[in-house]
């Protein structure tokens, strides 16, 4: 248990058995009235975001999250394969669990899995990825109908847009959270 003193982001909070992330939060003071907390609060396992008011003071139940650094080793069919990088425990989650960070997943990449009573709750990957195009088709520089993008599918079997000069073979910078390109990576 905590007080609304104690919020801050990225707590997780218990609420009416739902697991919600504090995403924002706001000491309020009127000149009349108590004193309150306005906060955005983000379900882990739906992503709804919704805002809830607190009167300042008030008891919070807080819920005890683990954020593990694992890698992603295979997928088996019916579960993705992690290795815990401390214990070297291997742990199967399901695909709806992964959900689409799935996309953007290479064997043997780094990533945080977050867990709340040995249950995994959702995969987090990096705020970039450097992935392979495995296929686009070459970019006629005088298309620009499309923005001077074209489709291009990822090593991983993701389709993302890229700019008309890149070709199948490069290596791309991607966001995994939208799927947006971020830029070329530099043969090295």
């Amino acid at each position: 248990m905590a007080t609304t003193n104690d919020l801050k982001n990225g707590l997780v909070l218990n609420i009416d058995g739902q697991l919600w992330s504090v995403v924002n939060f706001q000491h309020v003071k009127p000149g009349k009235g108590g004193a309150f907390v306005r906060t955005t609060l983000k379900n882990v396992l739906s992503g709804k975001v919704v805002d809830k008011t607190f009167n300042a003071g008030v008891k919070v139940d807080t819920a005890n999250v683990d954020r593990r650094e694992m890698t992603y080793l295979y997928n088996d069919g019916a579960d993705y394969v992690f290795m815990d990088t401390d214990t070297y425990d291997q742990v199967g989650i399901s695909a709806d669990v992964v959900g689409e960070a799935a996309n953007y997943m290479l064997e043997n990449s780094s990533v945080v899995v977050a867990r709340h009573d040995n249950d995994p709750l959702y995969v987090e990957l990096p705020a970039s990825v450097e992935l392979e195009i495995s296929h686009t088709d070459p970019g006629l520089q005088g298309d620009r109908s499309t923005g001077g993008t074209k489709p291009a599918t990822l090593e991983t079997g993701a389709e993302i847009q890229v700019p008309l000069f890149l070709n199948t073979g490069d290596k791309v910078k991607v966001d995994p959270r939208d799927g947006r390109y971020l830029s070329r990576v530099s043969a090295k």
